[in-house]
């Protein structure tokens, strides 16, 4: 059955829902997204984990998860609700359950909602390898139901909420056998307790479908929602449950928030998502006003005006939008300069799209004053080379007028005399592209607008005269620009086509890029054009760092995800000093998407009251024996209950298995076993090098 994308992706509005009730707190229907994290404190420890909470509850949590790994933890429930009551907070309390039904039900006692993991609330994880029939298959069903039934039917007369929650890295071996590591597999485990739910009689049910890795969580949720939606046509229940939204293991720093917001951020562009958990290994306090931040983003959008609704002849702006294909595009050689030349004809061109990477560029906005350009061609150069580890594959400069050229001219030239070889990208109204060609530029970025058509052709002929390469710009400047971004491109290739010009990209820019650029994606389909994307954010000189980043970790992670983009461009902020840190952030969105690796992977849980070590701390020292090993994933997990099963594809992993001690894993081999906690970094790094998987740090 040909699954479609849940919405439409050129014009997406939030997905309607039921309102579910936690306790005093709605999800879904109405209600604006919620947000919610978990305390990581021994739940046993009832004092820590009331003041815990109240300091979540404090800074804006508003529903919390503790949780109850066995039956005394979830009696301990009970005195957490009662003190929290006591103190005059109504935040509602999530048990939050792996492996114990029994606590379970007692913990339905106390708190407003259950969580329970389809992969292992009726299983143990044993990472076994079997073949079932269909009747064997219809029994294990039978079974597992059976396991779960009591606890629906206790939330049911207890007027419970409940969150089925599947996590990519513990799926039970059954559904792994049958599906496989797979999205497919993780809707299919969640839909089978649904069935009991509603047989039952009982809808209180949200959902998530977490994953380490954003494109696992993105295709996820995406195929849940049109397989409810199905189910729901066809008379087999409810379509319109409300959805938990969150990439788990997402680590901490910078790389924790960009993976974040890559998988949440890119599932609310979809209209995908009522309540959201930002996981950190960090102070659950710090991931409030992360998850702040995406909420108020989306939901600003989802007020906006509903304006134009284009579905680019019902086509699909990628092949398969529940997995991940990056599009086919030609490859384009961009070379270095923009001025004279001077010692960078010999520097060998830079291809994009094709088998390329997808490319780092940065916006350095008008180029600097003549008394300006010495200065801060050196800063850009120092700035540059402070990042051995990554590499600068382009600028671009906003030419408004003739003035500008002028200067881009001599801060190129003193770009080449401190060693800064690169494609310089010249974006300027189409009637300048004759006077760029004067300056021997190689690459303009002549702006399309609507309803133009002579300049493009004029801009097009130029170029292809002068063997330069053109980069049209396509330009929305409100949120519903569908029809003038259409009528733009399709002068674009029309002048492309007229003038014969052999190196031809396009860029959309737009104050809504992720269906902006989807839409602009269809339409190239359709007409048969396999233009490289070029990707550029425009950032909001308004917002703080901290929401700088979370955006622009959006509006390219989103795209990149689904397979679109074969560069991408980030404003500087702060100037030319700070022009390394943007081109980290470039290269971690690439990296938190799952398209360059530049830097060692984590995958460490955000903690919780099963954790048997201090998680924060210790990522911190594994990242900084660790951190250089290119292409490596590391997963810091912080107890045997769920860890193995959760660090999914990483290669290796250190996991608690009691009190200062440590179990070693390569991949899911569970390799050495019970080391005290103090040698264990060390025994990790020995273990890697085994492997040949160590590099000494430069």
């Amino acid at each position: 059955m040909t699954l479609e994308f849940p919405g439409n992706p050129f014009a997406p509005r939030r997905r309607r829902t039921r309102e579910v009730r936690v306790g005093d707190v709605g999800v879904g229907g109405e209600n604006p997204i919620r947000v919610q994290s978990m305390t990581t404190t021994d739940t046993q420890d009832v004092a820590g984990t009331v003041a815990q909470a109240e300091r979540l509850v404090a800074v804006g949590c508003e529903i919390v998860r503790i949780t109850a790994p066995s039956l005394r933890d979830a009696e301990a429930l009970g005195e957490i609700h009662a003190e929290l009551t006591r103190r005059g907070i109504r935040a509602p309390l999530v048990a939050d359950i792996h492996f114990t039904p029994n606590a379970a039900l007692e913990a339905a006692r106390w708190v407003e909602k259950i969580r329970i993991n389809p992969g292992n609330f009726a299983d143990k994880k044993k990472f076994e390898v079997r073949a079932y029939d269909d009747v064997q298959w219809q029994d294990e069903q039978a079974r597992v139901a059976e396991r779960f039934r009591p606890l629906v039917r206790r939330c049911k007369e207890l007027g419970r909420a409940m969150r089925i929650g599947t996590n990519h890295g513990s799926l039970s071996d059954r559904i792994l056998n049958r599906y496989g590591d797979t999205a497919e597999g993780m809707v299919e485990s969640a839909l089978e307790f649904l069935a009991v739910c509603e047989d039952e009689g009982y809808f209180d049910v949200i959902f998530s479908m977490k994953a380490s890795n954003p494109q696992v969580a993105i295709r996820a949720y995406r195929m849940l929602a049109v397989r409810l939606a199905q189910r729901s046509g066809e008379g087999r229940g409810r379509g319109d449950y409300p959805f938990h939204v969150g990439v788990t293991e997402a680590g901490d720093g910078e790389d924790g928030r960009i993976k974040s917001a890559i998988g949440i951020g890119s599932l609310l562009e979809d209209g995908l998502g009522d309540t959201i958990r930002v996981s950190l290994t960090e102070d659950p306090v710090k991931e409030i006003p992360v998850a702040q931040a995406l909420a108020r983003r989306i939901e600003a959008r989802w007020q906006a005006p509903e304006g134009e609704s284009v579905r680019e002849a019902g086509l699909r702006f990628v092949d398969d939008p529940f997995g991940h294909a990056r599009r086919a595009s030609d490859p384009v050689a961009l070379f270095a300069g923009a001025g004279p030349g001077r010692g960078v004809a010999s520097v060998p061109p830079i291809e994009f799209g094709g088998t390329a990477p997808v490319r780092a560029e940065l916006d350095l906005g008008a180029p600097p004053d003549e008394s300006e350009a010495e200065a801060a061609a050196w800063q850009l150069a120092d700035a540059l080379a402070a990042r051995r580890e990554i590499a600068c594959e382009g600028l671009r400069f906003e030419i408004p007028d003739e003035a500008a050229l002028e200067r881009v001219r001599r801060f190129g030239e003193a770009l080449e005399r401190h060693a800064l070889a690169l494609p310089l990208a010249l974006r300027m109204p189409a009637s300048l592209a004759a006077h760029a060609s004067a300056l021997g530029s190689r690459w303009v970025i002549p702006v399309a607008a609507g309803s133009d058509t002579a300049l493009p052709l004029a801009a097009a002929r130029t170029a292809a005269a002068q063997g330069m390469a053109v980069e049209w710009a396509l330009v929305a400047t409100a949120p519903a620009g569908s029809a003038a971004l259409l009528e733009a491109l399709d002068h674009a290739l029309a002048a492309s086509g007229a003038a014969q010009l052999g190196r031809v990209l396009i860029s959309v820019e737009s104050p809504r890029p992720v269906p902006a650029v989807r839409l602009v994606t269809a339409a190239l389909r359709a007409r048969g054009a396999a233009v490289p994307l070029v990707l550029v954010h425009r950032d909001d000189p308004e917002a703080s760092d901290d929401d700088a980043l979370l955006h622009a970790s959006i509006d390219l992670g989103a795209l990149l995800c689904d397979g679109i983009g074969d560069a991408i461009v980030l404003p500087l902020r702060g100037g030319v000093c700070r022009a390394g840190d943007t081109l980290a952030l470039a290269y971690r969105i690439l990296q938190g998407a799952r398209l360059r690796t530049t830097w060692t992977e984590f995958i460490s849980c955000p903690s919780c009251g099963r954790t048997l070590f201090d998680l924060e701390e210790t990522t911190a020292r594994i990242k900084a024996k660790t951190q250089h090993l290119k292409g490596l994933k590391i997963a810091v997990m912080g107890c045997i209950v769920n860890g193995p099963g959760e660090m999914a594809d990483a290669d290796f992993g250190y996991v608690g298995s009691g009190p200062g001690l440590v179990n070693l894993y390569v991949g899911h081999d569970c390799v050495e076993r019970h080391v005290p906690a103090e040698e264990a970094t060390a025994r990790l790094v020995d273990l890697i090098k085994r492997h040949e998987r160590w590099v000494e740090p430069s």
